[in-house]
């Protein structure tokens, strides 16, 4: 009997270790088949040229976001011309490439969250997104909604029995139509109810009710090198690859690939991603520890974030200003200089008034706490409160010259601590038969105590307080 549980226990280990690598797996799944077919079902149906452009330049948000707003600044630029025009910029050479096709930097700029997704989940698993485009373009073939047309040529394969191969290139090489559809009509009912694509129609095509029975193709793009990717299909063994002939004569001003090749894998290249985090813990592993230094690792918006920084330390510097404002109006309207009250806890007046309160202190650290008469004390602690407010301060101080015919300055500061120590005792030990006011006064003593340690002229019991300046 005693071994059942050891035996128990053995099975719960063995199921944990054959159970980790698919919880680990899981856990790294950046997103859910459903996820993925919503989606690549905007794209799925474009030519693969155009696609494989797509999916490397997604992999680079910010510099999609830079090339929308160029593109939106420069309506009439498109084709081989506007990607020339963009040579002087520090985008990764494929998004470069999409200003050729206005069209879809629109649709990109309209749908920031699913560029940044669509590369993050490029970068985590190319081969699941493949497939993904090539199950969506076989449902699409299957209810009748893609085939050749004056604009496209659709090429299908069949590599193995249980594989179909669904390849669209443009009818002609050098001219390349952007389809437009409706995901949930050419893709027949959708499967996944809770993860329904979205539908984006450019606007000024014109495509009147073709798009609802089918695609629809807007206006022609003129390009010879602009397009420089392609795909490679093969279930579990996809890539994009990079003609090597047009990627050069394109990218005038890049470092250039092996003119000896004529096609070459494609890679990401950590350098432009400009700081945008990596989604998955993979690809973070793999990319993170390739980037530059920080002036290299810009972030999503940009050189924007110096500026952005700037703005916030102005913004804490007005609100800083604004206080010290409130602060000198509450200190005018009770009457109350700043400069005069530092002025009077200058000097000796000063040091007598904070050994007073030194030696108060004390007295309340070892415990001789009198039976002090509380009219006396409550009296007294006018006196206390000329800290708080500067007007009292002269008021008492008034007093002090009828007393003394000295300055204004000497005689607050002898009331304090020269012309008799038990005043200052009474007003610093006010109340203390009541144990809640005796820690009050405790704890404005020992205030005032360090404040006029700092040398800032402004304990409570000195005359100054917050008048003294101790705070600006």
């Amino acid at each position: 009997m005693k071994r059942m549980p050891v035996m128990l226990a053995s099975v719960w280990v063995a199921v944990l270790v054959l159970l980790s690598p698919l919880v680990a797996q899981a856990e790294d799944k950046t997103f859910s088949e459903a996820e993925l077919d919503q989606m690549m079902a905007p794209i799925a149906l474009y030519p693969d040229s155009l696609l494989a452009q797509i999916l490397m330049a997604a992999t680079y948000p910010a510099d999609v976001a830079e090339a929308v707003t160029w593109s939106e600044k420069n309506p009439d630029q498109n084709g081989d011309a506007a990607v020339q025009a963009v040579q002087d910029k520090n985008w990764d050479p494929s998004v470069m490439s999409l200003v050729a096709f206005p069209q879809v930097l629109t649709m990109a700029g309209e749908y920031p969250d699913w560029v940044q997704n669509l590369g993050d989940a490029f970068l985590a698993d190319s081969d699941a997104v493949m497939d993904t485009v090539q199950t969506l373009r076989n449902k699409a073939r299957e209810e009748g909604n893609l085939e050749t047309t004056d604009e496209q040529k659709v090429i299908v394969e069949e590599p193995s029995s249980s594989e179909t191969v669904v390849i669209i290139e443009p009818a002609d090489p050098q001219v390349v139509y952007v389809p437009t559809y409706n995901p949930t009509v050419v893709y027949g009912t959708w499967w996944w109810p809770s993860y329904r694509p979205w539908y984006w129609y450019p606007p000024g095509y014109g495509f009147g009710s073709a798009v609802w029975r089918g695609i629809g193709f807007g206006i022609g793009i003129g390009i010879t090198n602009s397009l420089w990717g392609g795909c490679h299909w093969g279930r579990g063994h996809n890539s994009v690859d990079i003609n090597v002939n047009r990627y050069n004569n394109i990218n005038i001003d890049r470092n250039k690939l092996d003119v000896n090749k004529k096609t070459s894998n494609w890679n990401h290249n950590a350098e432009n991603r400009r700081g945008v985090p990596y989604r998955d813990e993979k690809s973070r592993e793999k990319f993170d520890n390739k980037r530059g230094g920080a002036e290299q690792r810009k972030d999503f918006r940009g050189r924007d974030g110096d500026r952005d920084a700037q703005r916030d330390k102005a913004r804490q510097d007005g609100d800083r200003d604004a206080q010290r404002d409130k602060a000198r109006q509450t200190l005018d309207q009770r009457g109350v200089d700043p400069a005069e009250g530092r002025k009077e806890l200058q000097g000796a007046g000063g040091d007598r008034a904070r050994d007073s309160v030194s030696k108060a202190n004390r007295d309340v650290a070892q415990g001789k706490l009198g039976d002090l008469d509380t009219g006396k004390a409550r009296d007294r602690d006018a006196a206390g409160r000329t800290g708080r407010d500067q007007g009292a301060a002269r008021d008492k101080a008034g007093s002090g010259k009828r007393d003394t015919g000295k300055s204004p300055g000497s005689g607050a500061s002898r009331d304090l601590g020269g012309s008799s120590q038990s005043r200052s005792r009474d007003n610093a030990l006010k109340g203390s038969g009541n144990a809640q006011q005796t820690r009050q006064s405790i704890n404005r003593g020992n205030t005032s105590n360090r404040s006029m340690n700092r040398g800032g002229g402004g304990g409570r019991a000195g005359g100054g307080g917050r008048a003294g300046g101790g705070r600006r």
